[in-house]
């Protein structure tokens, strides 16, 4: 089953990061672009998985 997250919970899972800091994150194609459901955001779980993934291949 799919889950999705806050932006809270994004927030969490990135080691804290604030609002701001995942709104500028998204600006600069750091973070996948959420959904949109009515005026809240929300990132599916393993999207945001496996960017994360990616983002340690590349560097490594």
């Amino acid at each position: 089953m799919q889950t999705y997250l806050t932006m809270k919970e994004l927030g969490k899972k990135l080691g804290g990061r604030s609002r701001s800091s995942i709104a500028n994150d998204l600006a600069a194609g750091r973070l996948p672009k959420p959904i949109k459901l009515g005026r809240r955001v929300y990132w599916p779980s393993d999207v945001v998985d496996a960017h994360l993934a990616a983002m340690r291949d590349r560097a490594a």
